[in-house]
């Protein structure tokens, strides 16, 4: 018999077969010894698969919590497919989320085997990365034949990239795994004999194969390779869990930029006595005082703001973690093309803890007053409360534990920001106005995402555009901006995701009045694992109606 259920779990094979490196995906029994399998063929029966199993969930009768479960299903299955037919693995160089590089570098090293049976599925992961970049370059030399051409820069960075790996074997980052006995040794001759062998060749295709026919940096986004329009609406749809059309958007982040402008005077007239967006956001670019002294002083002072917010939280959660965020550095190797910081999910078996990674390259030219926001964001109360109760919830298929859906669990992040302020955990208004600074990024995003990969923008007009109504650094305006073009919409998730969510707890604060706790909201929010916004309407639709005695 058919079951919600059980389809549930199927789509959760294709997306773990899709991509077993996905954080999400790491820990889970049956699939720590796997690589994406990069071929077309491969790809094909994924994506039909997924359209099959969506097709039987949407003939199948469901309510409650078996509805919940069909759309999530249905809306995973249409995230799949939309990858699969963006072609992304042909033109993607160096993206974590996607790039063949940066996928094993990154991705691959995190592993934490805990016993034999996982120290022998990370050998077995280790011998099959020569034919992992066998296939990558394949679709890379397939995607040059077809026009769907990298971005030049993107290849070069790569090629310099490989050139540092193989230029430290001592340092190998796939020694990291600690592995036992004659595994360890086995695991020293695979990485010799195969696999960095493997990256060197892998290395001479990119150089001289697909490099010389990247893009220019006027072209940068999918809207100039063949049928990327379709694919980056059919990406923003997945992203947003939206029918939000790139021109909705875009106008969406240009009206959010104008009304930030009050906030922005209010909080910079009391700190610095300057009242204009362009005084407050010079002063925030230019005043060195607001930069970090040492990589030291970043992880002193983000442990602080991570233990202030999960004292507070008790009064603001029901549903908490069962364990601490552990706080480490962004790896040497990723950090200078990585994101300023960033969440890598725990294990589903608890073998390996949630970690907020910080970034602390160049750490003296990074703005210190917004670092408050992002680790709201990023750990405390943001994406370590959202991704590990949701982990936690045992009683849900494994797929509602584990979807991943921009639109929610980023738009929970960046409400976690805002969150925090009435949480009183803002240490002054200087990380206010760093509160205010995210919000800039978000909303900028909507505009840079869709004016790169819709409306054809170059990338030198997303950096003056970054540099004109945000106040990021030079070194992450910069490296924003490449990971833009190597993620199209996924940028566009945060800003869609966090006004929906103010809007549902807005519509229930009023019709439920001092009925309403904002315990029991973020309880209901996070206790169903990530939903599309459709659904999360609903539910808290049925909530507020359950509370009041009106139906909805």
């Amino acid at each position: 018999m058919i079951t919600i259920a059980k389809l549930a779990d199927e789509l959760l094979d294709v997306i773990a077969e899709e991509d077993p490196l996905h954080e999400f995906i790491q820990g889970l029994p049956g699939y720590d010894h796997l690589l994406s399998d990069h071929d077309e063929a491969s790809e094909a029966q994924l994506r039909e698969r997924a359209l099959s199993i969506a097709k039987a969930a949407e003939e199948l009768d469901a309510e409650g919590p078996e509805w919940v479960t069909r759309a999530v299903v249905l809306q995973q299955a249409a995230a799949v497919v939309a990858r699969i037919d963006a072609r992304l693995v042909e033109h993607t160089m160096v993206d974590y989320l996607v790039s063949p590089i940066a996928r094993l570098l990154t991705m691959v090293p995190l592993a934490r085997p805990i016993d034999e049976e996982q120290e022998r599925a990370y050998l077995t992961r280790l011998a099959s990365i020569p034919a992992y970049l066998e296939k990558a370059a394949a679709r890379h030399r397939a995607g040059v034949a077809a026009g769907r051409l990298p971005v030049a820069e993107r290849a070069r960075y790569a090629v310099s990239r490989l050139d540092a790996y193989l230029a430290d074997p001592e340092g190998d980052p796939f020694r990291a795994p600690v592995l036992t006995g004659p595994r360890a040794a086995e695991r020293d001759r695979l990485i010799e004999e195969a696999v960095r062998p493997a990256f060197a060749a892998y290395r001479e295709v990119l150089d001289k194969d697909i490099a010389p026919h990247g893009r220019p940096p006027e072209q940068v986004g999918l809207c100039w390779l063949p049928e990327g329009r379709e694919a980056y609406a059919a990406l923003a749809r997945v992203h947003t869990t939206t029918e939000l059309t790139p021109e909705q958007l875009h106008r969406t982040g240009l009206d959010l930029i104008e009304r930030l402008a009050e906030e922005y005077v209010a909080i910079g007239s009391r700190v610095f006595g300057l009242h204009t967006v362009a005084e407050v956001q010079h002063r925030l670019r230019t005043d060195e005082s607001l930069r970090w002294g040492s990589a030291e002083e970043v992880l002193a002072s983000t442990r602080a703001t991570m233990d202030r917010a999960e004292e507070a939280a008790p009064q603001w959660f029901g549903l908490m973690p069962s364990h601490r965020c552990v706080l480490e550095p962004t790896p040497e190797a990723d950090a200078p093309n990585a994101a300023s910081a960033w969440y890598n999910p725990g294990a589903l078996d608890g073998s390996r803890p949630g970690t907020y990674l910080v970034n602390t390259y160049r750490s003296t030219d990074r703005d210190r007053y917004i670092a408050e926001a992002v680790t709201f964001h990023e750990a405390v109360p943001g994406h370590h409360f959202q991704i590990t109760v949701a982990q936690e919830l045992t009683e849900l298929p494994r797929l509602r534990r584990l979807a991943a859906i921009n639109s929610y669990s980023e738009g929970w992040g960046l409400y976690s920001e805002r969150l925090a302020d009435e949480m009183g955990l803002y240490s002054d208004d200087i990380a206010r106005l760093g509160m205010l600074a995210m919000d800039s990024t978000r909303a900028a995003r909507l505009v840079v995402d869709t004016g790169l990969h819709a409306f054809g923008w170059s990338r030198q007009r997303v950096v003056e555009y970054l540099r004109t109504n945000t106040v990021m650094s030079e070194v992450e305006i910069q490296s924003e901006t490449d990971r833009y073009i190597e993620m199209p919409a996924q940028a566009l998730s945060y800003m869609v995701g966090r006004l929906e969510i103010q809007r549902l707890r807005a519509r229930a604060e009023r019709e439920m009045g001092a009925d309403f706790d904002v315990r029991a909201f973020h309880d209901l929010v996070l206790g169903g694992g990530a939903l599309p916004m459709a659904v999360l309407d609903d539910v808290v639709a049925a909530w507020t109606a359950k509370v009041t005695g009106v139906s909805a």
